[in-house]
Protein backbone atom coordinates (compact mmCIF):
# COMPACT_ATOMS: atom_id res chain seq x y z
CA UNK A 1 0.00 0.00 0.00
CA UNK A 2 1.45 3.39 -1.02
CA UNK A 3 2.06 5.86 1.78
CA UNK A 4 0.08 9.08 1.35
CA UNK A 5 2.33 12.10 0.92
CA UNK A 6 1.11 15.36 2.47
CA UNK A 7 2.19 18.47 0.63
CA UNK A 8 2.86 21.77 2.37
CA UNK A 9 1.48 24.86 0.62
CA UNK A 10 3.01 28.30 1.15
CA UNK A 11 0.95 31.35 0.18
CA UNK A 12 2.66 34.71 -0.15
CA UNK A 13 0.81 37.97 0.42
CA UNK A 14 3.10 39.34 -2.25
CA UNK A 15 2.35 43.06 -1.98
CA UNK A 16 2.79 42.94 1.78
CA UNK A 17 6.20 41.34 1.31
CA UNK A 18 7.53 43.53 -1.49
CA UNK A 19 6.33 46.59 0.42
CA UNK A 20 8.40 45.46 3.41
CA UNK A 21 11.32 44.70 1.13
CA UNK A 22 11.07 48.18 -0.37
CA UNK A 23 11.41 49.82 3.02
CA UNK A 24 13.85 47.24 4.39
CA UNK A 25 16.40 47.30 1.56
CA UNK A 26 18.20 50.60 0.79
CA UNK A 27 17.09 52.39 -2.39
CA UNK A 28 20.76 52.60 -3.28
CA UNK A 29 20.30 49.04 -4.61
CA UNK A 30 19.88 49.84 -8.29
CA UNK A 31 19.88 48.33 -11.76
CA UNK A 32 22.74 49.15 -14.15
CA UNK A 33 20.67 52.04 -15.56
CA UNK A 34 20.20 53.56 -12.09
CA UNK A 35 16.62 52.36 -11.54
CA UNK A 36 15.98 51.29 -7.91
CA UNK A 37 15.40 47.53 -7.60
CA UNK A 38 15.43 47.26 -3.81
CA UNK A 39 11.90 45.77 -3.68
CA UNK A 40 12.71 43.24 -6.41
CA UNK A 41 15.92 42.02 -4.83
CA UNK A 42 14.48 42.16 -1.33
CA UNK A 43 11.52 39.99 -2.33
CA UNK A 44 13.82 37.43 -3.99
CA UNK A 45 15.85 37.27 -0.78
CA UNK A 46 12.64 36.85 1.25
CA UNK A 47 11.49 33.95 -0.94
CA UNK A 48 14.93 32.35 -0.73
CA UNK A 49 14.86 32.46 3.07
CA UNK A 50 11.27 31.21 3.28
CA UNK A 51 11.95 28.22 1.01
CA UNK A 52 15.17 27.33 2.87
CA UNK A 53 13.59 27.58 6.31
CA UNK A 54 10.12 26.12 5.70
CA UNK A 55 10.48 23.71 2.73
CA UNK A 56 7.13 24.19 0.97
CA UNK A 57 6.15 21.70 -1.73
CA UNK A 58 3.87 24.26 -3.37
CA UNK A 59 4.25 28.03 -3.49
CA UNK A 60 1.87 30.72 -4.76
CA UNK A 61 2.58 34.44 -4.99
CA UNK A 62 -0.90 35.87 -4.39
CA UNK A 63 -1.54 39.28 -5.94
CA UNK A 64 -3.94 42.19 -5.47
CA UNK A 65 -5.82 42.38 -8.76
CA UNK A 66 -8.09 44.88 -6.97
CA UNK A 67 -6.95 46.26 -3.62
CA UNK A 68 -10.32 48.00 -3.01
CA UNK A 69 -13.03 45.80 -4.57
CA UNK A 70 -16.24 47.59 -5.55
CA UNK A 71 -18.39 45.01 -3.79
CA UNK A 72 -16.69 45.79 -0.47
CA UNK A 73 -17.00 49.55 -1.01
CA UNK A 74 -20.71 49.15 -1.81
CA UNK A 75 -21.21 47.55 1.59
CA UNK A 76 -18.99 49.97 3.56
CA UNK A 77 -18.11 53.11 1.55
CA UNK A 78 -15.33 54.08 3.99
CA UNK A 79 -13.43 50.88 3.17
CA UNK A 80 -9.85 51.98 2.40
CA UNK A 81 -11.22 55.38 1.34
CA UNK A 82 -8.40 57.23 3.10
CA UNK A 83 -5.86 55.38 0.95
CA UNK A 84 -7.52 56.78 -2.16
CA UNK A 85 -7.28 60.26 -0.67
CA UNK A 86 -3.60 59.73 0.10
CA UNK A 87 -2.93 59.12 -3.59
CA UNK A 88 -3.75 62.73 -4.51
CA UNK A 89 -1.11 64.77 -6.23
CA UNK A 90 1.11 66.95 -4.07
CA UNK A 91 -0.25 70.45 -3.59
CA UNK A 92 1.71 73.66 -4.09
CA UNK A 93 3.06 73.58 -0.54
CA UNK A 94 3.92 69.89 -0.59
CA UNK A 95 7.07 68.24 -1.83
CA UNK A 96 6.27 65.43 -4.26
CA UNK A 97 7.84 62.12 -3.23
CA UNK A 98 8.94 60.13 -6.27
CA UNK A 99 7.26 56.73 -6.51
CA UNK A 100 10.05 54.22 -6.98
CA UNK A 101 8.04 51.19 -5.86
CA UNK A 102 5.29 50.97 -8.50
CA UNK A 103 7.74 50.65 -11.43
CA UNK A 104 9.29 47.64 -9.68
CA UNK A 105 6.04 45.66 -9.52
CA UNK A 106 6.02 44.63 -13.23
CA UNK A 107 9.65 43.56 -12.84
CA UNK A 108 8.70 41.41 -9.85
CA UNK A 109 5.89 39.83 -11.89
CA UNK A 110 8.19 39.13 -14.85
CA UNK A 111 10.84 37.55 -12.62
CA UNK A 112 8.32 35.33 -10.81
CA UNK A 113 6.89 34.20 -14.15
CA UNK A 114 10.33 33.41 -15.60
CA UNK A 115 11.21 31.47 -12.46
CA UNK A 116 7.99 29.46 -12.73
CA UNK A 117 6.63 30.52 -9.34
CA UNK A 118 2.83 30.50 -9.57
CA UNK A 119 1.44 34.04 -9.50
CA UNK A 120 -2.31 34.45 -9.00
CA UNK A 121 -4.50 37.52 -8.92
CA UNK A 122 -8.22 37.49 -9.73
CA UNK A 123 -10.18 40.49 -11.01
CA UNK A 124 -12.45 41.97 -8.36
CA UNK A 125 -10.59 40.41 -5.43
CA UNK A 126 -7.76 41.20 -3.07
CA UNK A 127 -4.79 38.95 -2.45
CA UNK A 128 -6.37 38.10 0.92
CA UNK A 129 -9.32 36.54 -0.91
CA UNK A 130 -7.04 34.52 -3.18
CA UNK A 131 -5.20 33.31 -0.08
CA UNK A 132 -8.50 32.47 1.63
CA UNK A 133 -9.67 30.39 -1.31
CA UNK A 134 -6.40 28.49 -1.73
CA UNK A 135 -6.47 27.81 2.02
CA UNK A 136 -10.05 26.53 1.91
CA UNK A 137 -9.17 24.15 -0.93
CA UNK A 138 -5.87 22.91 0.52
CA UNK A 139 -5.58 19.21 1.34
CA UNK A 140 -2.53 19.60 3.59
CA UNK A 141 -0.88 22.17 5.88
CA UNK A 142 -0.70 25.80 4.79
CA UNK A 143 1.81 28.52 5.68
CA UNK A 144 0.50 32.04 4.96
CA UNK A 145 3.27 34.63 4.84
CA UNK A 146 1.91 38.12 5.42
CA UNK A 147 2.42 41.34 7.32
CA UNK A 148 -1.37 41.77 7.45
CA UNK A 149 -2.99 40.62 10.69
CA UNK A 150 -6.37 40.38 8.94
CA UNK A 151 -5.30 36.93 7.76
CA UNK A 152 -5.08 35.67 11.35
CA UNK A 153 -8.73 34.74 10.81
CA UNK A 154 -7.58 31.79 8.66
CA UNK A 155 -5.50 30.17 11.43
CA UNK A 156 -6.75 26.63 12.06
CA UNK A 157 -4.65 24.18 14.07
CA UNK A 158 -6.81 21.21 13.09
CA UNK A 159 -6.00 21.79 9.41
CA UNK A 160 -2.41 22.90 9.97
CA UNK A 161 -3.06 26.47 8.79
CA UNK A 162 -0.78 29.06 10.36
CA UNK A 163 0.37 32.59 9.60
CA UNK A 164 4.06 33.44 9.38
CA UNK A 165 4.14 37.12 10.31
CA UNK A 166 7.43 38.93 9.58
CA UNK A 167 8.80 40.80 12.57
CA UNK A 168 12.06 41.80 10.89
CA UNK A 169 12.56 40.83 7.27
CA UNK A 170 11.56 37.19 7.07
CA UNK A 171 14.44 35.91 9.16
CA UNK A 172 12.37 36.60 12.27
CA UNK A 173 8.79 35.36 11.95
CA UNK A 174 5.95 35.19 14.42
CA UNK A 175 4.48 31.70 13.94
CA UNK A 176 0.84 32.48 14.56
CA UNK A 177 -1.26 29.52 15.61
CA UNK A 178 -4.35 29.21 17.82
CA UNK A 179 -2.28 29.23 21.02
CA UNK A 180 -0.74 32.57 20.04
CA UNK A 181 -4.13 34.05 19.14
CA UNK A 182 -5.72 32.93 22.39
CA UNK A 183 -2.83 34.26 24.48
CA UNK A 184 -2.65 37.64 22.71
CA UNK A 185 -6.27 38.28 21.69
CA UNK A 186 -8.37 35.71 23.55
CA UNK A 187 -9.88 34.31 20.34
CA UNK A 188 -9.33 31.60 17.73
CA UNK A 189 -8.99 32.18 13.99
CA UNK A 190 -12.66 32.79 13.10
CA UNK A 191 -13.00 34.77 16.31
CA UNK A 192 -10.29 37.14 15.12
CA UNK A 193 -12.53 38.31 12.25
CA UNK A 194 -15.32 39.10 14.72
CA UNK A 195 -12.82 40.86 16.99
CA UNK A 196 -11.54 43.00 14.11
CA UNK A 197 -15.10 43.83 13.02
CA UNK A 198 -16.13 44.99 16.50
CA UNK A 199 -13.01 47.02 17.36
CA UNK A 200 -12.69 48.48 13.85
CA UNK A 201 -9.55 49.05 11.83
CA UNK A 202 -8.61 52.62 10.87
CA UNK A 203 -6.01 51.34 8.39
CA UNK A 204 -8.84 49.71 6.40
CA UNK A 205 -11.45 52.39 7.02
CA UNK A 206 -13.59 50.11 9.18
CA UNK A 207 -15.35 52.15 11.89
CA UNK A 208 -16.08 49.30 14.29
CA UNK A 209 -18.63 49.65 17.08
CA UNK A 210 -18.28 52.89 19.01
CA UNK A 211 -16.91 52.33 22.50
CA UNK A 212 -15.97 48.68 21.83
CA UNK A 213 -12.19 48.34 21.83
CA UNK A 214 -10.09 45.22 21.47
CA UNK A 215 -10.27 44.12 25.11
CA UNK A 216 -14.02 44.67 25.36
CA UNK A 217 -14.57 42.86 22.07
CA UNK A 218 -12.53 39.88 23.34
CA UNK A 219 -14.57 39.78 26.57
CA UNK A 220 -17.86 39.89 24.68
CA UNK A 221 -16.73 37.08 22.38
CA UNK A 222 -15.64 35.00 25.39
CA UNK A 223 -19.02 35.58 27.01
CA UNK A 224 -21.32 35.09 23.99
CA UNK A 225 -19.26 32.93 21.61
CA UNK A 226 -19.37 34.86 18.36
CA UNK A 227 -20.80 37.94 16.69
CA UNK A 228 -24.23 36.36 16.27
CA UNK A 229 -24.26 35.46 19.96
CA UNK A 230 -23.36 39.02 20.93
CA UNK A 231 -26.11 40.52 18.79
CA UNK A 232 -28.63 38.00 20.17
CA UNK A 233 -27.62 39.14 23.67
CA UNK A 234 -28.58 42.72 22.78
CA UNK A 235 -32.20 41.51 22.54
CA UNK A 236 -31.98 39.44 25.74
CA UNK A 237 -32.65 41.57 28.83
CA UNK A 238 -31.00 38.94 31.05
CA UNK A 239 -27.70 38.96 29.08
CA UNK A 240 -24.65 40.37 30.84
CA UNK A 241 -24.26 43.58 28.87
CA UNK A 242 -23.84 47.03 30.36
CA UNK A 243 -26.47 49.58 29.34
CA UNK A 244 -23.85 51.44 27.29
CA UNK A 245 -22.72 48.28 25.51
CA UNK A 246 -26.31 47.29 24.73
CA UNK A 247 -27.08 50.76 23.35
CA UNK A 248 -23.92 50.97 21.24
CA UNK A 249 -24.34 47.51 19.78
CA UNK A 250 -28.00 48.22 19.03
CA UNK A 251 -27.07 51.47 17.25
CA UNK A 252 -24.42 49.61 15.26
CA UNK A 253 -26.82 47.04 13.79
CA UNK A 254 -26.62 48.40 10.21
CA UNK A 255 -22.79 48.20 10.32
CA UNK A 256 -22.76 44.78 12.00
CA UNK A 257 -25.15 43.42 9.37
CA UNK A 258 -22.86 44.39 6.47
CA UNK A 259 -19.35 44.26 7.92
CA UNK A 260 -18.86 40.48 8.09
CA UNK A 261 -18.76 40.17 4.31
CA UNK A 262 -16.21 42.99 4.16
CA UNK A 263 -13.98 41.79 7.01
CA UNK A 264 -13.98 38.07 6.29
CA UNK A 265 -11.80 36.98 3.40
CA UNK A 266 -13.59 35.28 0.55
CA UNK A 267 -13.14 31.52 0.14
CA UNK A 268 -14.95 31.14 -3.17
CA UNK A 269 -12.77 33.11 -5.58
CA UNK A 270 -12.78 31.61 -9.12
CA UNK A 271 -9.11 30.63 -9.17
CA UNK A 272 -7.44 29.89 -12.50
CA UNK A 273 -5.88 26.53 -13.20
CA UNK A 274 -2.25 26.90 -12.18
CA UNK A 275 0.69 24.65 -11.35
CA UNK A 276 1.60 25.54 -7.77
CA UNK A 277 4.55 23.15 -7.53
CA UNK A 278 7.69 24.85 -6.25
CA UNK A 279 9.97 25.02 -9.31
CA UNK A 280 13.37 23.36 -9.16
CA UNK A 281 14.59 25.12 -12.31
CA UNK A 282 13.45 28.29 -14.12
CA UNK A 283 10.48 27.96 -16.44
CA UNK A 284 12.08 30.38 -18.92
CA UNK A 285 15.87 30.46 -18.41
CA UNK A 286 16.50 32.83 -21.34
CA UNK A 287 13.96 35.38 -20.12
CA UNK A 288 15.33 35.11 -16.58
CA UNK A 289 18.87 35.67 -17.81
CA UNK A 290 17.77 38.80 -19.66
CA UNK A 291 15.90 40.10 -16.61
CA UNK A 292 18.89 39.41 -14.35
CA UNK A 293 21.20 41.36 -16.67
CA UNK A 294 18.83 44.27 -17.27
CA UNK A 295 17.89 44.79 -13.64
CA UNK A 296 21.14 43.73 -11.97
CA UNK A 297 19.56 41.03 -9.84
CA UNK A 298 22.93 39.49 -9.10
CA UNK A 299 23.41 37.42 -5.97
CA UNK A 300 19.78 37.76 -4.83
CA UNK A 301 18.57 35.75 -7.81
CA UNK A 302 21.49 33.31 -7.82
CA UNK A 303 20.97 32.42 -4.16
CA UNK A 304 17.29 31.72 -4.79
CA UNK A 305 18.10 29.55 -7.81
CA UNK A 306 20.58 27.57 -5.71
CA UNK A 307 17.96 27.06 -3.01
CA UNK A 308 15.33 25.94 -5.52
CA UNK A 309 17.70 23.28 -6.87
CA UNK A 310 18.28 21.79 -3.41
Amino acid sequence: MMRKVTRRLMLLDTASLYFRAYFGVPDSVKAPDGTPVNAVRGLLEFIDRLVRDHHPDDLVACMDADWRPHWRVQLIPSYKAHRVAEEHEAGPDEEAVPDTLSPQVPVIEDVLDALGIARVGVAGYEADDVIGTFTARAKGPVDIVTGDRDLYQLVDDARGVRVLYPLKGVGSLQLTDEAFLREKYGVDGPGYADLALLRGDPSDGLPGVSGIGEKTAAKLLAEFGDLAGIMAAVDDPSAKLSPAQRRRLDEARPYVALAPKVVRVADDVPLPEVDTTLPRAPRDPAALEDLAARWGLGGSLQRLLTTLRM
